[in-house]
């Protein structure tokens, strides 16, 4: 079936193989990997979507939605790559702390919206990720430790089914399909819309301070102990850079959700390490997130990989910090733990992680640098071994791992059932699908 019926069908473009902007509209963010499909549609709103998945359903055509694309696929040569990055609507309502946006939305967005009411979403580090599938794969943020995961602050999704139909999903109108919503990944449905919790924010704490890598022991050892004692709102993460042509660097990146003059007393043991290079610790906006570890915004080529640690123990420590970080520019540990290991297992599909800790390792992903980041990050992770906790980030999953990396056995059996019940025929499919 060719695709003029869709371009009849739908007021958003419709571009193919040969169209002037087909390359650049199928292109993931992250421009190391290139992504192959038959069609890209940009939906202008959820009529648009329900005809997409209506048409795809008929033609025997998967559907792939991507509203910012930081997350890309691999093998749907024949797939319709949906873009909702035109559903970008904000609504905040104050009084009842509770935000719905569209699907194209970013995090930087709604931080802008809520920090006028002095509230905030549970956003990542990065002001240009998509709410919607950073929320559908769990969403783990710089306030996790203390509200949990993104996804367990959703209150309802609006989709479009498998079938093409636009449905409300809350946890009472459909209890299954709600608990998969929450961290299972995107296939279930194409969200066009939801609704979340937000929460107060009446202060702010954050910031970066690096060092030259010759004070790695030093940053280390305050590492462990900020966070053998951190409360809930304060969240602190590890990294060691070596960017291109530059010496190597070390750094302690950190958020305290409250008065700032609590969070900057929580965290003087970093006074005591001299030396710095830059600190840009002060109280900030919520709204200003982004600025802590100032991550590129535009698009850029990487590979990246991450794993749950159990411990920091000798052993572990060595793999950390024991080698040089090149060919990788980044080797980071983010401290867990809090809300997170407190997740019911019914809120959703994402459920608690009790590992206290996730490294994640990052590489340029520029043709002579691939094999080496690649072995790399393979190397560290065979040497970390037994202290690999399983159940990492979905949305930590790299191209070509699958999806039951990030769930125990029961939880994707559950959302395989969930799937085969609501898409028998694989209309919608993931970036990660559950289907093995």
């Amino acid at each position: 079936m060719g695709f003029e019926k869709l371009r009849n069908a739908v007021r958003g473009r419709v571009l193919v193989t040969g169209d002037a902007d087909f390359e650049r509209a199928s292109q993931p963010w992250n421009v190391a990997i290139t992504q192959r499909v038959a069609c890209v549609v940009e939906a202008v709103d959820a009529e648009d979507v329900a005809a997409v998945v209506r048409f795809a359903r008929d033609a025997g055509r998967p559907v792939v939605t991507q509203p910012t694309g930081h997350t890309p696929s691999l093998d749907i040569e024949t797939a319709i790559l949906l873009r909702t990055g035109r559903l970008n609507g904000v609504e905040i309502d104050a009084q009842a702390r509770l935000a719905r946006v569209g699907a194209g939305v970013q995090w930087g967005q709604v931080q802008t919206a809520a920090a006028e009411h002095g509230l905030t979403g549970l956003a990542g580090g990065n002001p240009v990720v998509g709410v919607t599938g950073y929320t559908l794969g769990g969403g783990l943020g710089w306030f996790a430790r203390k509200h949990g995961w993104a996804s367990e602050a959703v209150r309802a999704f609006e989709i479009v089914d498998a079938d093409g139909r636009a449905v409300r999903v809350t946890a009472d109108s459909d209890a299954d399909l709600f608990w998969a919503l929450c961290g299972g990944g995107g296939d279930f449905g194409v969200v066009t819309a939801l609704e979340f919790e937000l929460f107060p924010a009446e202060g702010l704490y954050g910031g970066r301070v690096m060092w030259p890598g010759v004070r790695q022991a030093e940053v280390w050892e305050a590492f462990k102990e900020l966070t053998a004692a951190a409360p809930d709102e304060l969240s602190v993460w590890f990294e060691r850079f070596q960017f291109p042509e530059a010496p190597e660097m070390v750094a302690i990146d950190i958020a305290y959700l409250g008065d700032p003059g609590e969070g900057e007393q929580l965290v003087s043991v970093l006074d005591r390490i001299g030396g710095a290079i830059s600190d840009t610790r002060a109280a900030m906006s919520v709204a200003d997130l982004g600025a802590i570890t100032a991550e590129p915004t535009n698009p850029s080529p990487s590979i990246s990989s991450a794993e749950l640690l159990a411990d920091l123990d000798d052993d572990t420590v060595k793999v950390l910090l024991g080698e040089s970080v090149a060919p990788l520019i980044n080797i980071q540990v983010r401290h867990l733990g809090g809300a997170l290991a407190r997740t019911s297992p019914e809120a959703g599909a994402r459920g608690p992680v009790t590992a206290p800790y996730v490294v994640y390792l990052l590489g340029l992903g520029l043709p002579q640098l691939r094999n080496a980041v690649a072995a790399k990050q393979s190397a560290m992770a065979d040497a970390l071994g037994a202290h690999i906790v399983p159940g990492k980030p979905y949305t930590f999953l790299a191209p070509g791992e699958q999806a039951a990396a990030a769930f125990d056995a029961a939880t994707i059996v559950r959302l395989r059932e969930i799937k085969q019940a609501r898409d028998p025929h694989g209309v919608l499919r993931a970036n990660f699908p559950v289907q093995a």
